[in-house]
């Protein structure tokens, strides 16, 4: 069976010993790096399923990292976590906007952290099962080639916001909740709460316009042309 591959970005020596340590023993084919533009050269070489990234480093930030990282189509589908120990609700809003899947807070356990890890990798290739194309409202996806347009012009959505969108399109006019969205988007393993649905939901507004997806309060949201 092919190990699963994390990057591991740390500018302190102890956290990649540590964590890194943990995460082969776990049979995790690990590789580290202690700043943002190495990590970044090595994530185009490895093709990662996962980079855990910390968000306060010398020379580029992880959030600068991130946002650079999702800027390369071949890391399109990886997912990138944040490990660090700012957890002000402002700094999980900003690393979701550069583009991370997830939020985990140090310090943290070893074993906690390697069960938030396994979370985390069973979303890949998880939740959506929509297949077929869907056009509404002057608003096409095409799930084959990933890729949207409004109005004949090319839309370029982040994994998640892709598949948030297609979900509320799948079915204009019905109330998804936020437990479905969850369950559906991020496969029930949720580390860092309703605020990720809220983020991404902003994104997609800020990319299409504010009168596609409405919020039904206190409910969900969904998706009217």
């Amino acid at each position: 069976m092919k190990k699963e591959k994390i990057l591991l970005v740390d500018d302190e020596a102890d956290i990649l010993e540590i964590v890194g340590y943990n995460l082969k023993k776990e049979g995790y084919d690990v590789t580290t790096s202690n700043n943002g533009k190495e990590a970044i050269k090595i994530a185009k070489k490895e093709n990662p399923d996962l980079i855990i990234l910390d968000v306060m480093m010398p020379e580029m930030d992880g959030m600068e990292t991130c946002y650079q990282m999702r800027n390369i189509p071949s890391l399109k589908d990886t997912l990138i976590t944040f490990l660090t120990a700012r957890g002000e609700d402002y700094s999980q809003i900003a690393g979701f906007d550069a583009g991370a899947d997830d939020y985990i807070t140090k310090p943290v356990k070893p074993r906690v952290l390697v069960s938030k890890v396994k979370a985390i990798l069973r979303r890949k290739g998880g939740g959506m099962t929509i297949e077929e194309d869907i056009e509404v409202g002057g608003i096409s996806i095409d799930r084959e080639r990933y890729l949207i347009k409004k109005e004949g012009k090319d839309i370029n959505l982040p994994k998640k916001e892709f598949e948030l969108l297609s979900l509320l399109m799948s079915k204009p006019g019905r109330v998804y909740t936020r437990e479905v969205i969850m369950n559906t988007i991020w496969g029930g393993e949720v580390v860092v709460g309703d605020r990720t649905i809220d983020v991404h939901i902003r994104k997609l507004r800020e990319k299409l316009g504010d009168s596609y997806i409405k919020t039904v309060k206190g409910v969900g949201y969904k998706f009217e042309a």
